[in-house]
């Protein structure tokens, strides 16, 4: 065990079940901690904490917030016919950041993919559906990420749409700015193609 401390080991243990989070990694998370004066290590303790117990699902978009229903769902200034379809609430986070979108949200909380077990109920879609039609909703903004699981969520949504008047659209993945076609993958280069536009 480093340093001969279960209780270090059992901190490193506790960094590495966080996403992208390796044991070097971990490792130097867990030395800072213990490094930094005790007030800060306390702080950090008592933030986890709170937000554990403040942070909740939102019944409506299932985006993590503090009230229920959150702040979006319950803005009258945003357009509540406009739902714009998310992996994750760090999805929603980033639109947001734009500042140009102003409708609302839907977390899902992963994407299709069957061989990992992950069908339409463990995404929760009949409660997804549903408040389509109560907020009578005229427009999904399908925002997964362009893989392979990402577009079957898009098109599993579409089609159960096909035959309303609530129109599925997807947004254009494409290059970004100041970025060069040469250093582009192609999958990214294919969906700026696609998703072209007129000048002018």
């Amino acid at each position: 065990m480093l340093l001969n401390s279960p209780a270090v080991e059992q901190l490193i243990e506790a960094f590495r079940r966080l996403p992208g989070v390796g044991k070097r990694s971990a490792e130097r998370m867990a030395m800072h901690i213990l490094s930094a004066p005790a007030q800060d290590a306390q702080l950090f303790s008592e933030a986890i904490q709170l937000a554990r117990g403040r942070v909740i699902h939102c019944g409506q978009c299932r985006n993590l917030a503090e009230e229920n229903p959150c702040r979006i769902c319950t803005d009258q200034k945003r357009n509540h016919k406009l739902v714009c379809v998310v992996e994750q609430p760090t999805g929603a986070i980033a639109i947001e950041k734009g500042g140009s979108y102003k409708g609302t949200y839907h977390v899902l909380y992963g994407v299709l993919n069957p061989l990992d077990g992950i069908g339409p109920n463990e995404l929760h879609f009949d409660h997804f559906f549903q408040r389509i039609q109560n907020d009578e909703v005229t427009e999904i903004i399908v925002a997964t990420n362009a893989t392979a699981e990402g577009e079957a969520t898009a098109m599993y949504i579409s089609r159960h749409f096909a035959d309303s008047e609530v129109a599925v659209t997807r947004i254009a993945h494409g290059v970004p700015m100041g970025g060069g076609l040469e250093f582009t993958d192609n999958v990214t280069l294919s969906h700026a193609l696609d998703g072209r536009t007129k000048i002018g």
